[in-house]
């Protein structure tokens, strides 16, 4: 028996279908052309307006102030880590009690200003002075550094306890089960088999917090903690320019960009082992 085999002629690619132009494209472009125009705006403002003096007076106190900055939301962020955690496992614990103080906790933290939690520290608390330096805590809560980073740690360990709370809650009761099933205990199936999967899902809302906290740290300046906005009102205040101020944006801009980067990185490597 004999079999004929006919290959299948080549047919031409489908046809490019042209999408219509609607209305919101128009919009689309328009906006992107208008925010091009501004950016290309403010770079020409920054080269004309260019003041060597004021560079070489200010650039310093800037370079000061960023370090401050870095240096308060890094320790805060590390803080607020530590704090999270018994937080967050309060958040998860069958006890009623733990379970009630750790919810107020996150609560008030997360649904008042972080403008007002930094004054009812840093204003607040200096009507108990008497009663601070009887238990020998005045030193602390007298500087505003110290105060601006107690509050900007008590604010982000409430946002990190529920995000570590989300993370290893959308870890599948499988994992609990299957660690059980061959004898593990639990501390070590928390520490080697929920906690690694957790922090993986919960690396991106982290990485958003830390961007939000570069960002809200600027409120420390209003308490005379002189960070990247204090300096920044500090060199306003004297020259009066208000490119001060588009200076300061560019900072906390490279901040940003440059944590986003890292944490993009940081995550594409994490997780390699799940592409296909």
């Amino acid at each position: 028996m004999s079999f004929v085999k006919e290959l299948i002629a080549p047919r031409p690619a489908p046809a490019v279908v042209a999408r219509p132009l609607t209305a919101a494209k128009v919009a689309g472009i328009v906006v992107l052309v208008l925010w091009g125009l501004l950016a290309a705006a403010l770079v020409m403002m920054v080269i004309n307006g260019w003041d060597t003096a004021k560079f070489e007076r200010y650039g310093p106190r800037y370079l000061n102030g960023l370090w401050t900055t870095i240096s308060i939301v890094g320790i805060s962020i590390v803080l607020g880590a530590l704090l999270s955690l018994p937080i967050a496992f309060a958040r998860m614990s069958k006890n009623r009690v733990l379970n009630t103080i750790a919810y107020a906790y996150v609560y008030l933290f997360r649904s008042t200003p972080l403008l007002a939690q930094l004054f009812l520290i840093y204003y607040g608390l200096g009507s108990f002075r008497a009663e601070l330096e009887s238990v020998g805590l005045w030193w602390f809560f007298r500087e505003a550094w110290y105060c601006g980073l107690f509050s900007l740690t008590i604010n982000t360990a409430a946002y990190q306890a529920e995000i570590l709370r989300g993370a290893i809650e959308s870890v599948p009761r499988g994992q609990h089960e299957g660690a059980a099933a061959l004898g593990i205990s639990k501390r070590i199936t928390l520490r080697k088999v929920i906690l690694p999967q957790a922090l993986i899902v919960a690396l991106r809302p982290y990485g958003n917090e830390v961007i939000l906290m570069i960002k809200g740290s600027a409120v420390v300046a209003i308490v005379t903690v002189f960070d990247l906005m204090g300096e920044t009102r500090y060199a306003f205040s004297r020259t009066f320019d208000y490119q001060t101020y588009l200076w300061a944006a560019i900072f906390y801009l490279t901040m940003v960009e440059a944590l986003r980067h890292l944490w993009a990185f940081m995550e594409a490597r994490l997780t390699r082992h799940l592409k296909r």
